[in-house]
C-alpha cells in the first residue's frame, strides 16, 4: 500500500490504531540504533531511512540511497533492512538470530514481513540497523554497483 504522505507524521496519522501503535514502536527501535548519517524521510510511499543525496547524489534513480525503510502494507507491515541483506555475512547472521528467536521467520529479498508486533524480534531490528555506519554502506554500494565479473552482477541482483 503505497501511501502518498508528504512527512511520516501524515503517514502514521493515515494507519488504523493497531499498525500504528506497531510502526511507530518499530521506528522507535530504529531512531534509538540508526548510525549517524542517516536521515529519516518518506520516499517510495514508506517511511526510509538513507543516505543524503548531498552525501552520495550517485544514485542511478537520482533518489536517496535506501539503507532501510518501514511500511504498511495491505496483508502486514514490514521492516526493509538493505544493510543486512546487501551483505552476505550480516544476512546469515541476522537469519540464524531471527531463527533463534522462535518468532516466525518471514522474509522477501529485503524486508521482514510481520502481522503484528509480538511477531518481531525488536532488539535483533535494532542490532541489524546498528550493524552498518554510513560510510560502510555507501562503500559497498559503491561496490556492487560496479561488478567486477558477471558472475558477482548475478549474486547482487
Amino acid at each position: 500500500m503505497k501511501s502518498d504522505a508528504n512527512t511520516v507524521q501524515e503517514y502514521l496519522a493515515e494507519l488504523p490504531p493497531e499498525r500504528r501503535e506497531a510502526i511507530e514502536q518499530v521506528r522507535e527501535i530504529i531512531l534509538k540504533n540508526l548510525p549517524k548519517g542517516y536521515e529519516e524521510a518518506m520516499n517510495w510511499g514508506m517511511i526510509t531511512y538513507q543516505v543524503p543525496l548531498e552525501i552520495y547524489p550517485d544514485t542511478y534513480n537520482k533518489k536517496p540511497l535506501m539503507y532501510a525503510a518501514l511500511a504498511n502494507q495491505k496483508n502486514h507491515m514490514a521492516v526493509y533492512l538493505i544493510g543486512i541483506y546487501m551483505d552476505e555475512k550480516l544476512n546469515q547472521e541476522f537469519e540464524d538470530s531471527y531463527k533463534k528467536t522462535g518468532k516466525r521467520y518471514d522474509v522477501g529479498k529485503s524486508c521482514v514481513r510481520f502481522r503484528k508486533l509480538d511477531d518481531l524480534p525488536l532488539s535483533l531490528i535494532g542490532e541489524s540497523i546498528k550493524a552498518m555506519e554510513m560510510d560502510q554502506f555507501v562503500t559497498r554500494t559503491k561496490e556492487l554497483s560496479t561488478p567486477k565479473t558477471k558472475k558477482e552482477l548475478i549474486n547482487f541482483l
